[in-house]
């Protein structure tokens, strides 16, 4: 693999997975709302920039175009289905051997066995509440984004995260298929792992196809399940 797209480039995750990319030696291509260019100032002439709504087709096909992998932060912003404009335009325009790597939260589930916890399930629901209300994020477009990804015969991972802090790395994080696996009940990752786990994926390809749940390598339910 040689040249990667970073969709949502400046943000906090994606600014980890451009550091990442940059430090495996790839070719990379950053896409960013152009008010938010300058947030990647530091990578200046390091990186390609390619500045646009992310959810504008055109300016995902000039941005992934010559693509190997392109890694996609699947944001829930406003109510203009962001996240399911920005999946069908990457699932338009990469080229046909490109892994594509999506992330995303646990509440997405791919086949209806993940099990949610109270607690997770009364989060989303005022979550979902509280951004239809003020018109900030939409949850059930992001659901909408991962069914078009889930029905695509393109080479796809959904990466789905736990919460999230700052903080060193702390290693690869672990993964299951299922939220509601014991390995995952510690419901933390560092963010720069996150983009770690990211990163990895493009060259795994035993994720193809999958939607691994992942939680921190160094949390109490990852290590209870790590052999000594």
């Amino acid at each position: 693999m040689k040249r990667v797209c970073i969709i949502g480039a400046s943000g906090k995750l994606g600014k980890y997975m451009v550091r990442y990319a940059l430090d495996k030696g790839y070719e990379v291509v950053g896409v960013c709302r152009e008010k938010s260019v300058k947030k990647l100032d530091e990578f200046k002439e390091r990186i390609s920039v390619v500045p646009g709504a992310t959810n504008d087709s055109e300016v995902i096909k000039k941005a992934i175009a010559g693509c190997d992998g392109v890694l996609t932060v699947l944001v829930p912003w406003g109510v203009h289905q962001y996240s399911s404009g920005t999946a069908q335009a990457v699932l338009d325009n990469a080229l046909e051997e490109a892994r594509l790597i999506f992330s995303c939260g646990w509440h997405i589930t791919q086949d209806g066995k993940d099990v949610y916890s109270k607690s997770f399930k009364r989060m989303l629901r005022f979550v979902s509440w509280i951004g239809k209300l003020f018109r900030l994020v939409e949850i059930k477009d992001q659901e909408k984004a991962c069914e078009l990804i889930f029905a695509s015969d393109t080479k796809w991972t959904v990466v789905r995260g736990s919460g999230l802090e700052e903080g060193e790395s702390q290693g690869l994080p672990l993964w299951s298929d299922h939220v509601g696996d014991s390995i995952l009940a510690s419901n933390m990752t560092r963010r720069i792992d996150f983009a770690l786990f990211m990163l990895e994926a493009l060259e795994n390809d035993e994720l193809i196809h999958k939607s691994p749940a992942i939680v921190g390598c160094q949390t109490p339910s990852a290590l209870a399940h790590t052999p000594n």
